[in-house]
């Protein structure tokens, strides 16, 4: 466990009684404390608009970080304002805005994903399988419970992605023989996990665990992709079976690119993106692949027709003309 200050602590309890994600808790932390240390460690009470604008543009001139991380810092300090000091900040503040180049995403070709897929190891080709055949990000994917996969209309459920957003996604049917023998798998887990008389079940969100209180025991509910053993859950103590830790996923991912050669800097977050860019040269439209992504503003979603005006689909060299 992290050692917080008692401010950052209650800060934490705060977000997590309310049901915000751990990383989200543990990002707005980062930026929560930043802003304290920056400032010579005085109590956000006594600042306000005016120490804020100075924080936004220190981190911009001096950090030079990009427009969504200077975004990511005003929302957790904003949150801070409103729902711990209680006072908002303005609407108008005048910070200096970053202008740094978002860079274009990297995109494998499909022989390259093909490659990486037959180079990954059985305990994560189907994970990256869905990551790349149903646009998933790597924590939406560790996240996955057995009843989030629908057999029947062939998509898979997302509950509280990015910005809490629900979504139905496709499901390759390449991946359902897989799906069922890994649910197999989390059945025989849980028969075991059973029997240990320390289990508390697996985790759930607080307004679940009281609404449903059976079923952190129940088939359904467990995460489809375990860890391969039990542990004690950071918030209460309690035995429970977690689920894949993204590290593992990410360094799956890194390895299986070496192994395959691929000469491009390969993360999990390249195969969502491959996802969204084959689908377009495909013939899907931009709407139904915002849709399947869960992008807010189609503006996000354009990002991937720039790459594809870029290749083969985009203008003719006048070289190729001589």
């Amino acid at each position: 466990m992290k050692t917080r200050s008692p401010f950052l602590n209650y800060i934490a309890e705060f977000m997590l009684t309310r049901q915000y994600s751990i990383r989200t808790v543990e990002t707005y932390l980062k930026w929560i404390a930043s802003f304290i240390h920056f400032h010579n460690k005085r109590h956000p009470a006594s600042m306000g608009d005016n120490e804020v604008i100075e924080y936004l543009d220190y981190i911009v001139l001096k950090g030079n970080v990009s427009p969504r991380t200077q975004a990511t810092a005003l929302n957790s300090l904003a949150f801070l304002y409103k729902h711990i000091i209680g006072n908002e900040l303005s609407c108008n503040l005048s910070f200096v805005r970053s202008k740094r180049q978002a860079k274009l995403p990297i995109v494998m070709t499909p022989d390259e994903v093909r490659r990486l897929m037959s180079c990954l190891k059985k305990r994560y080709y189907l994970i990256a399988g869905l990551m790349y055949g149903s646009g998933l990000r790597v924590m939406e994917a560790v996240q996955l419970r057995v009843q989030d996969i629908d057999f029947d209309y062939k998509c898979v459920r997302i509950w509280n992605g990015k910005g809490t957003k629900h979504r139905v996604v496709t499901l390759a049917v390449e991946l359902i023989p897989m799906l069922r023998n890994q649910i197999i798998q989390v059945d025989e887990y849980l028969k075991i996990d059973l029997q240990n008389k320390q289990y508390a079940g697996v985790w759930m969100p607080n307004a679940l665990a009281r609404k449903y209180p059976n079923a952190n025991k129940s088939l359904l509910w467990q995460y489809l992709f375990p860890s391969h053993k039990l542990s004690a859950d950071p918030e209460t103590g309690e035995i429970r079976r977690h689920h894949f830790h993204q590290t593992g996923v990410r360094k799956a991912i890194k390895s299986a690119a070496q192994e395959a050669n691929l000469n491009k800097p390969i993360t999990p977050h390249t195969l969502r993106h491959s996802f969204a860019t084959h689908l377009l040269q495909n013939g899907a439209d931009i709407r139904t692949v915002q849709d399947q992504l869960g992008h807010s503003d189609v503006k996000t979603t354009q990002i991937y027709t720039h790459i594809l005006q870029q290749g083969g689909n985009g203008v003719i060299s006048p070289l190729s003309h001589l």
